[in-house]
């Protein structure tokens, strides 16, 4: 039995975390189990999810498992497209990363390599939510 190459990285968005093993393949993609059709409510988060191996042209090079658990699917879908990311960084790790058609070029002009850094808020005591304040009663 030949052994695979496998590539595996992690992706995070608001509380969602992904895990994506990458390996060749003919472009099944499955999250916890499940086609990814299946899995997402969605067309637009399964395209935002499928942006980095479109952008790349790798639609139907690789097979892709993800397991996630946390936030919601817009989360989550962000998390997975970040981990398909840096498998694909990885993937092309050992061609010349000054070159215009390497993945890391293509996926930066894109804004795919940064995560998004945005999470919500924490509550504060004496606050209805994190800023929104009880309703001021002058009498």
């Amino acid at each position: 039995m030949a052994n695979k190459q496998v590539w595996t990285a992690t992706g995070r968005r608001k509380r969602a975390i992904a895990q994506v093993r990458m390996t060749g393949g003919t472009g099944n993609i499955t999250i916890n189990g499940v086609a990814i059709d299946e899995y997402m409510p969605n067309k637009m988060l399964i395209m935002d999810i499928k942006q980095p191996l479109v952008e790349t042209n790798n639609e139907n090079r690789f097979d892709i498992d993800v397991k996630v658990n946390g936030g919601g699917y817009s989360g989550q879908a962000g998390a997975i497209r970040l981990g398909i990311t840096r498998a694909l960084l990885s993937f092309d790790a050992n061609t010349d990363q000054s070159r215009e058609d390497s993945y890391r070029h293509i996926l930066k002009n894109a804004g795919f390599i940064k995560r998004d850094p945005r999470v919500k808020e924490r509550k504060k005591y004496g606050l209805r939510k994190a800023r929104r304040a009880p309703q001021f009663s002058k009498r």
